[in-house]
């Protein structure tokens, strides 16, 4: 589509915008690091730890280098074997850290509304090899967990979720974190609470959280290998920035909730538009904001809209085109009768917009302008 027209912005609008704390902040802090020549293994890597551990409301959250390794170390330290059910619209961290782990990804479908596992899907995929479900909180939109819940505890299985987008969330009121036996979250520079990168999992389960502290020193105690595990520790650096993004963890999961409310008022009521779903009594991080674009109502394709916003300097993804279990690696896992119907109208209609955890309210207004008019509205 050719824009014959000045572009909606002059400069790029990103899809995301980093937070940082204000270097003047931390200071006094990196300059105790210097001092101390501790940068790793040391206090704030610890305080980081005490810190997410209250705020989440568990008894245990350990540091790691990446929440892809918090879910690999998770998978080998539950002992978990055979099948494990997984959605395939996610990010593919999830499954790679699945079959590094040497188990069986199984890929159900998810409810489009929600862009989450579907519980029903779920528990007709089980069968006697399943040893887990991983549930994923997409997009930062909380799962349905009391229904895995009963799910996995039904059929005697371990529920892990991928809360990679989950600082922020909160579930009945109470932060996501504390469900299931584990969640691993993400702190990559893309997230809501964020420490440059690395990773942390938050779990009840204190055997479990001995194992993780010894996988992410390469299963190592005492010199002696507990488990293969491999160096995962977070820096003293990275741990210092979380500790000051925790605190402003609240305040940026209020903002994207009246940013995307500020995108819902105007998109949602485009014929051909669907925005996600999130259940009236949680809350939505939205790590990102998505909509669900039908070519027949709205005008033109998701891709062709994708295309235009780009030509406006206006950035957008398609999360996750392809599927996961389209992937030349995790093909070879899909069941001859796996039939993933709003997997794949995600994949092809799912279009995610700029969100950032400090945005100007103009902006958003200048995007929702900008689709108005490209859906001829």
């Amino acid at each position: 589509m050719t824009v014959s027209h000045a572009r909606a912005f002059e400069t790029k609008v990103n899809i995301v915008r980093p937070v940082l704390p204000p270097l003047e902040e931390l200071q006094d802090s990196i300059e105790k690091i210097f001092a101390s020549k501790m940068v790793t293994k040391g206090p704030y890597v610890a305080e980081f730890e005490r810190e997410v551990a209250a705020h989440l409301g568990v008894r245990n959250a350990v540091a790691l280098g990446s929440c892809t390794a918090g879910l690999m170390l998770t998978y080998k330290a539950l002992g978990l074997t055979g099948e494990v059910i997984v959605p395939s619209f996610t990010f593919m961290a999830t499954v790679s850290s699945i079959v590094w782990a040497g188990l069986t990804p199984v890929f159900v479908d998810v409810r489009a509304t929600t862009t989450n596992l579907n519980p029903e899907v779920v528990e007709r995929a089980i069968t006697p090899r399943t040893s887990a479900i991983v549930a994923v909180h997409n997009f930062g939109n909380p799962a349905e967990v009391d229904a895995l819940e009963t799910i996995a505890k039904k059929h005697g299985l371990r529920l892990i979720f991928d809360a990679a987008h989950g600082f922020g969330a909160l579930y009945r009121g109470v932060p996501i974190g504390r469900q299931g036996d584990a969640s691993s979250f993400s702190l990559s520079p893309t997230k809501l609470l964020l420490a440059g990168e690395g990773g942390i999992v938050s779990t009840d389960n204190d055997e479990l959280a001995r194992l993780l502290r010894i996988g992410r020193e390469y299963g190592m105690e005492n010199y002696n290998t507990v488990f293969p595990g491999f160096n995962s520790r977070m820096p003293e650096l990275n741990a210092l920035i979380g500790l000051h993004s925790l605190r402003r963890l609240e305040t940026a999961a209020r903002n994207r909730t009246e940013y995307a409310r500020r995108y819902n008022e105007r998109l949602g009521r485009l014929p051909g538009v669907m925005v996600q779903s999130v259940d009236a009594r949680d809350r939505c991080s939205y790590k990102d904001y998505s909509i669900v674009v039908d070519a027949a109502a709205f005008g033109i394709t998701r891709d062709a809209l994708a295309d235009a916003l780009t030509a406006e300097n206006i950035d957008n993804r398609k999360y996750y085109a392809p599927a996961v279990h389209k992937h030349p690696p995790y093909a070879q896992y899909v069941q001859k009768d796996t039939q993933l119907p709003e997997t794949d109208r995600l994949e092809r209609d799912s279009l995610s917009l700029p969100i950032w955890s400090e945005m100007p309210l103009e902006v958003i207004d200048r995007i929702c302008d900008c689709i108005e008019r490209l859906a001829g509205r």
